[in-house]
Order: C-alpha cells, then structure tokens, then sequence
C-alpha cells in the first residue's frame, strides 16, 4: 500500500525565497546526493526562468523523510510569485493538503504574499508561516509576524488558520528553527512542522478500490511521451495499459485513450511507476487532447471532479504574422497558420491565456493576467523562430447588469525613499488612481499602496524607476473591476519615422540627434514607416536616416566615419510593447525588434488618423 504521505505547496511573494529552500530541502532531505551537481535554483529549469530570476511554471518535486518513523514521503510543488502567473498557483493549491508561506522578514507580506494566501484560505489549507531571510540585517522579524496575522485576520481566516506554526529560516543558508535562538543547523524543524501539521491526503478506506479518478492541474509536452497531464490520484489506481477517458468541466467525453506511462515524481526527476495510490501526485501520458481541468477517470464515470474557478485575464494585445518589407529573413516560422497553432497549443497548458481569432482571420487577441505573461508568451515564441507583429496592450473590459462599463483596477505596493514618494504619487494621481495607504516603512523609506486602472501601469514601470532614480521596488495585483475611469494621457513625445528603405548612415543620425533619442545604430536596416526614435515634441515626424554627407573635392571622404554619436536607447521587449501607441506595433523576430507604424506610408496615416478621429 502507499506509504505515508504529504502533499504541500510552497507559496509567496515573488523573490521571497521559494525556489532556494526547495533546493535546500532536497540536499538535507539525501533526494540529491551531497556530492552531486546541482544547479543553483534547481526547479527554475526553463531558460527564461534562469535568466530572471524568476519561477514562471509550477513544479513538483518529491522528497523522503527517513528521519521519521515510518519514513514519509513529501510532494513538494514550487509555485511562481507574480501575478502573471496566478493561474498556475490557483490550480497549484487544490492538489495539495497544506502550505508553507514564506514571508521575507525585511520586507513583510506584500501584494502577492496576499493574493496566494487567500486563495490557500479560501481552500481551507492551514499554512504554515515561514519568516525567510531573517540573516538580512534590515530584517524585522517581528514586525513581519505582526503584518502576517493582521493579513491572516484581514482575509478573514478562521481561528484554525489563525493559530499557524511559525519558523524563522535562512533558505539560502540551508537552515530553519521554531525561535530566533535555535541552533540554526538544518532544516529538522522544518521537515517536522510539515509532518505534524500538514494532513495526511484524505483518502476514504475504500477509495483505492473505487474506480480510478484524477483532475488535471498542469499540462505539458514531453517530446517522447506527448502530453503529460499532472494531478492528484482522487480514487482507484492509476497503472499503465489501462483506457481512461477524459471529462470536460460540462460533463462531455473529449476522448479515450490508452495510460502509456504513469509517471510519480522522485526527487529532481520524474520515474515510471507500476501502480499510483490515491493522493499520490503523478503524471500520465497517453492523452491527446484532454487538458488542465479536466478530469482523467474510469470509464464507468460520468461526473467530473469539481475544478477551481480561475480569475479572468485582464490584459490583451493582438499577435499578427510580421508582415514589414524585412519580413522573412531571421525567422523561419512566418505563416499566420503556424502562429496560431502555436497560441493555441498554449492557451490548451496555461488557463489564464485565452486566444481569439480576430475579424481578418491573420492575426489573433491573446488575452492574459499582464504585461510580463504575455511578454514571456512573445520572448518563447520568438526564441523558437517566429516573427511576430504586436499591438499594443489594451485592457479587458466587462459591462455590468446596468450596462456601465467596468475596467480592471490594480493595488499597487510602491516602497520607496521618502524624497520621491511626492513625485509617484503626483504620477499616479495623474493616471486617475487612488491614494488607499501611505505609511513609513523603515529608515527613510515609505510605503503606498494605491488602486489604479490596470491601462494606466502599462509602461509605467520604466517611469516609475525614472523617477526614483531606480531605488523604488513596485508591485501590483488585480484588486477587481470598478467603472471606467474616463480617459488617461498617454505618451507625450512624438516619434522619429523613417521615409525611406535602406541602411542608416552615421552622418544622418548625427543630425537627427538633436530631434530626439534614437533607437537605431548606423548600418541597422530601416524601411518606411519604422520609428526610429522619440521625437523631443509631441507630434510624429518624418526623418530621413539614410542621408549620407555630400562629397565635393573640398571634403574629404574619410570625415563621415569620424562623428561622434551619443550611444541609441535600446527597448527591451515588455517596454517596447508598453511604449508603442495605438497607431504602432512592435515587429519580433529571432534577432531583432523593431518599432513600425500600422500604416506604412505617410497619406495612409494621414488617412487612418483621419478615421480614428
């Protein structure tokens, strides 16, 4: 029969630490072997992940407990921290009995420390409080304590949830303790809070004997086995060669298919298992086209296991094939078909992604939680060779009973120096938001908390670190949806529009330094209508960057090379498809991205301009 078992997810606030303690909890737990190579970060295993810092994909792991008697066996999911990517936490905490909340104890809870928690809450998971990074020397642990259980009360836990364990740990030191004076060894501690405050799976006596049972909660594509469908066994037994068929949210069989492999987690790497128990996690391959939420069941069922709601998006952009005059010539995937294919195949793995074919059938609206999610989508989809062309984000509206229109607002945490906290608040005041707290927040430093539309923060962040000169830290979550605010400003410069197809010259882009800020270098190549810089005045102005300097035979010709040119302002993907208007769109290829007009030539703005007004 299975062994003693616990389920239990790791959730918090982006940066607290999550991923470094899972790393820890393997090593101590002997799941990888002291003298083993391990990435640092072992979970964030997708490129992206490495490269941010962040986790974007819920992870299981699994270790083994031999210090207890009889020796348990943890799952252990890594959940990612920002908002962007709630959906997977959302589904995440329903596979699981119990929780670690990690709170960094300099910074206390913050917006996304409040958004898993009440979903934990909300799925009556008693989680256990774990005060991370108290080696920090800003840190206060018990402030963090204090800001902790006023979150709890706040969210409106029971008086269970309210009485939580509370640790104090340093993850990346590989140490955890019930006080402050602990002997700050090892995680013990740790390993024997979950064992005693986190359940056993609720499993009836009978329940291995009922037919087979499972929920979908994460989906991906293996290239050897297919789709992988993760989730935790209900009833019965899972075993390979058996049919299984699976259940849409509505009750509807989608299909029958053949288990090929039941596969249980071990450590750092999933293994072939003959036979998976009740509220063990696992992943099964077979399927085709069954996906997150539904249910993978006997084929005696007929009634699907009840699946969590999932918040709805609150962002969109429209993806289009590239279809600028240097289209074609760095990607190799550049038919509208092949794109929606590819959007398609994501919407089916991540719930908080919905695509929609557009009215002209070549380009789609890709609606998601925010800007990082839907730049994470565009940046993965760009590595793999496609080139794209990408509106600007707009936000996803609703209409009331009343027929009022609703937009989505955000709280937004802004912690910062004291000196610039005028200045945000100004901005943000300007963005039609709401002041809701401002409070001091250690040596210096203020913290505000503010409700704003979620169209006015699209392209503030590269503002906002403007402002306080890259010492402020912002965070933002979806609050709900209010009536629409009325119209904000958007970008107050105008931009740089090349009038012609070819190379940019040197000598050109000298001249046209002091119009405004350039986002090209020389010998890049351009075409008609792509912005090449941002014009220092409001309106858009056409420039000529291929105009090289005259040569007579009282110049000499070596002088064009010899201009000093002040270094182009290079946007990143996210902060260049914030910046863009409407009237834009940014081109996305393997190598390069570019800003263009909608409309090439000047008489067909003119015209377009015309009809938007």
């Amino acid at each position: 029969m299975t062994p003693a078992l616990r389920n239990i997810a790791i959730i918090a606030h982006v940066d607290h630490g999550k991923t470094t303690l899972v790393d820890e909890m393997l090593r101590q737990s002997g799941a990888v072997r002291d003298n083993a190579e391990m990435a640092e970060r072992a979970m964030d295993s997708n490129d992206i992940e490495r490269e941010r810092g962040i986790t974007i994909l819920a992870k299981c792991t699994s270790v083994v407990w031999e210090k207890s008697d009889p020796p348990v066996r943890l799952n252990i999911v890594d959940t990612p921290g920002h908002a962007d990517f709630g959906g997977e936490v959302e589904r995440i905490l329903s596979m699981v009995d119990g929780c670690l909340l990690l709170i960094d104890a300099a910074e206390g809870p913050m917006p996304q420390t409040k958004f898993v928690l009440s979903k934990a809450l909300a799925l009556g998971l008693k989680p256990i409080v774990v005060l991370n990074k108290v080696d920090r020397p800003s840190a206060d642990p018990d402030a963090a304590l204090d800001a902790a259980f006023d979150l709890f009360a706040a969210l409106g836990a029971s008086d269970e949830q309210l009485d939580f364990p509370i640790l104090y740990a340093a993850g990346r030191d590989g140490w955890a303790d019930t006080s402050l004076e602990g002997k700050r060894e090892n995680l013990d501690a740790l390993f024997e809070t979950i064992l005693t405050h986190v359940p056993e799976p609720d499993i009836a006596a009978e329940a291995a004997d009922a037919p087979f049972a499972m929920l979908a909660t994460t989906l991906e594509a293996d290239p050897y086995l297919g789709r992988l469908l993760t989730g935790r066994v209900i009833s019965g037994v899972a075993k390979p060669g058996v049919t299984l068929k699976a259940l849409s949210r509505d009750g509807k069989t989608i299909e029958q298919a053949r288990v090929s492999k039941v596969l249980a987690f071990r450590g750092l790497k999933r293994q072939p298992v003959d036979e998976a128990f009740p509220g063990d996690i696992v992943s099964i391959a077979g399927f085709s086209k069954a996906s997150v939420s539904d249910t993978l069941c006997d084929l005696s069922l007929d009634a699907p296991l009840p699946a969590q709601p999932i918040d709805p998006p609150t962002l969109s952009v429209t993806i289009a094939a590239n279809d600028s005059p240097l289209a074609g010539r760095e990607g190799d995937k550049v038919q509208s078909r092949v794109i929606r294919e590819r959007l398609l195949r994501q919407a089916e793995g991540d719930v908080a992604i919905s695509v929609t074919e557009t009215e002209n059938k070549d380009a789609f609206d890709v609606a998601g939680r925010g800007e990082l999610q839907l730049g994470v989508l565009i940046e993965n989809m760009r590595r793999e060779g496609f080139e794209l062309a990408v509106s600007r984000p707009r936000v996803v509206t609703r209409t009331d009973e009343n027929g009022q229109v609703l937009e989505p607002i955000e709280e937004v945490v802004i912690d910062v120096d004291d000196e610039y906290s005028g200045v945000v608040i100004e901005k943000l005041s300007q963005k039609k938001a709401e002041l809701a707290e401002m409070k001091p927040a250690g040596a210096g430093k203020t913290r505000i908390v503010m409700h704003a539309p979620s169209r006015a923060l699209i392209g503030y962040h590269g503002e906002f670190l403007t402002d306080t000169r890259g010492t402020g830290v912002m965070n933002r979550s979806y609050l709900e949806h209010q009536p629409y605010k009325g119209a904000i400003e958007g970008r107050r410069n105008g931009v740089l529009i090349s009038n012609g197809d070819g190379t940019a010259v040197p000598y050109a882009l000298w001249n046209l330094e002091e119009r405004g800020i350039m986002f090209i270098e020389p010998g890049e190549a351009v075409y008609e209508g792509m912005i090449i810089g941002e014009n220092a005045k409001p309106d858009d102005l056409d420039v000529n960057p291929l105009k090289a300097k005259q040569l007579t035979n009282m110049r000499a010709s070596g002088k064009d090379e010899a201009v000093k040119l002040t270094p182009p302002r290079r946007l990143t993907l996210e902060t260049a498809i914030s910046y863009i208007g409407d009237d834009e769109l940014v081109e996305v290829t393997p190598k390069s991205i570019r800003l263009r007009k909608i409309a090439l030539k000047p008489h067909l703005r003119k015209r377009r301009a015309k009809e938007t007004a």
